[in-house]
């Protein structure tokens, strides 16, 4: 598997915490008398170690004097660890659906979903930036905006969303730009639904099967058709009906979270420009719009 990209420049190798046991630590609370550890050598302590806790918090550098801005910065930096995280996850989840083992590829999604959840409460916190206090630093953003977010990129290409211009602002960032086009250019996790329903007998056409997987999915008839009949079963047993849930609890969250995404926009800032070049919240409808895993939704009209 091949995760993001690691951060620019050299990095030191995390501490040795070594391995301890059940034994050792039952060893260590009756030492103790079960309170906690208070004294360590050195000069940290193996909680920073293990989560790397001095590094992660100081990467926050607003550039306003605005209180606010720390929020903002933060919930940022947050939405880009959980966007790694469903990354990492739907990439295991592709990997599972290749080598059919669909119980453990519906384990993840239905965690992964939860996590998406996590995603979509980030929202609530931004939307209580007033729109005095957001305009206190937002010109301080320049250019910056979260489309040019690669994580999220790369999270939208291993769900299927392949839209091949989106990488293009990423071309030049060493290391970031092999992994978004390594993200482009291999199936995305949808593909490797569509190959399994084919493997168990559906009806999927061969053009769907071999098409040019860094391209625009086009939504086909027989994929409907397919996925109607999975689901008309609606058999608790069946692991590919459990497998098309498990698929649609993780679109239905992504489209939450643009939904959400959206309407926190339009309340803190109107409709005025983003500052990555859109229109805003008219560039973020027609975004909205959009369904991962189109027939999974069509196929319930058909019902």
């Amino acid at each position: 598997m091949t995760g993001p990209p690691p951060p620019p420049g050299p990095a030191d190798p995390p501490p040795d915490l070594g391995v301890s046991s059940d034994a050792e630590r039952a060893a260590t609370a009756a030492g103790t008398g079960g309170t906690p550890l208070l004294d360590f050598a050195g000069r940290s302590t193996p909680y920073i170690d293990y989560q790397s806790i001095d590094v992660l918090l100081s990467l926050q550098h607003p550039r306003s004097g605005a209180a606010p801005e720390l929020t903002f910065y933060i919930l940022g930096q947050v939405k880009e660890l959980l966007f790694k995280l469903v990354y990492e996850e739907m990439v295991r989840v592709r990997g599972l659906l290749d080598q059919d083992r669909t119980a453990d590829a519906v384990w993840s999604l239905r965690r992964s979903r939860r996590v998406i959840e996590l995603l979509v409460s980030t929202w609530d916190v931004l939307g209580t930036l007033a729109p005095a206090e957001f305009n206190a630093f937002r010109d301080h953003l320049g250019q910056a905006s979260g489309l040019q977010s690669y994580m999220y990129r790369m999270v939208e290409y291993v769900l299927g969303n392949k839209e091949p211009a989106l990488a293009r602002p990423h071309r030049r960032v060493p290391g970031v730009s092999e992994a978004v086009q390594e993200a482009l250019n291999s199936p995305s996790v949808y593909d490797a639904a569509l190959a399994l329903l084919a493997r168990h007998g559906a009806d999927i056409p061969a053009a769907v099967l071999t098409r040019d997987v860094s391209r625009p999915y086009e939504p086909d008839a027989r994929v409907e058709r397919a996925w109607a009949g999975v689901c008309r079963r609606a058999d608790p047993a069946d692991p590919l009906f459990l497998l098309a849930e498990a698929l649609m609890d993780v679109a239905e969250g992504m489209c939450r979270w643009r939904a959400l995404h959206l309407l926190t926009v339009e309340r803190v800032i109107g409709f005025k420009p983003g500052t990555g070049g859109t229109h805003g919240v008219a560039w973020l409808r027609r975004v909205t719009e959009h369904r991962f895993f189109p027939e999974l939704w069509t196929a319930r009209g058909t019902l």
